[in-house]
């Protein structure tokens, strides 16, 4: 009988506020991926310890930091982190393979952001192939499309998921790159891996994405379930002064 009046003396005092206060918050969205009843697609690869990083076996590692801690008596928690600036779901500057370019201040503020945000096309690129002149021809792109993003076998493969760098990715060798810039009307190529150059061959596409400064590589996408075909695409980087790269957060809007 005493316990009993002790319990409900106790939830007399633990009041409605008091127990709301208690629980822990709600973290219904902190995987979310699809907003927007179905319209709005995260294309971003969340950036955490266990994602590869370039030519690294051991991932990218401890990237953030809580200098600020409620729990050790601060007022308020605040963070701090360094990362590479070609980290994750990612844009190049065009600073990022030549330095007549990086000197001369085209860093990510240069970047077009109309080129950055608008209609695009997610194709299917053949499975058993870099991307090279002849894949790009069966693809079929039509003119007048200026935003592709291309789906591989890195998607099938999960490589962004795996912590180990893996150099078999799928890429675009140098003649598909020449195929895209002297037949299409492409001026944003996205990827779904770390570069858009295969590595065997990693210099020559990228000088020529990059040479005449008109088309944006984004590179990492997450491009898992979703359906090939045409959207609205906004992809912003961070504004940072004499970036060759930049993290962005990248959404697809049907």
């Amino acid at each position: 009988m005493r316990a009993l009046q002790l319990l409900l003396l106790l939830g007399m005092l633990l009041s409605p506020v008091t127990l709301s206060l208690a629980r822990k918050p709600r973290r219904e969205n902190r995987d979310r991926e699809v907003y927007g009843n179905g319209k709005i697609f995260d294309i971003t690869h969340e950036i955490n310890p266990n994602m590869p990083t370039w030519e690294s076996k051991d991932g990218l590692g401890q990237f953030i930091w809580l200098v600020d801690s409620m729990k050790n008596g601060s007022k308020l928690n605040s963070s701090q982190f360094k990362l590479s600036t070609h980290t994750g779901t990612h844009i190049d500057a065009p600073g990022h393979f030549y330095e007549e370019y990086y000197e001369a201040g085209y860093n990510v503020n240069s970047l077009d952001l109309d080129v950055l945000n608008g209609p695009a096309l997610l194709v299917d690129v053949p499975r058993d192939s870099n991307i090279t002149a002849e894949v790009m021809k069966s693809l079929n792109i039509s003119r007048g499309v200026r935003r592709a993003l291309f789906r591989t076998l890195n998607t099938d493969r999960k490589l962004m998921f795996k912590k180990e760098f893996d150099s078999s990715y799928v890429a675009f060798m140098e003649d598909g790159a020449k195929w895209l810039v002297e037949n299409t009307d492409i001026k944003l190529v996205g990827v779904d891996y770390l570069s858009s150059a295969a590595y065997v061959n990693l210099i020559s596409p990228h000088l020529i994405f990059l040479k005449k400064r008109k088309i944006i590589l984004v590179e990492g996408l997450k491009l898992d379930n979703i359906i090939p075909g045409h959207y609205n695409v906004h992809c912003l980087p961070l504004r940072m002064i004499g970036a060759d790269g930049s993290p962005a957060r990248c959404i697809l809007v049907k």
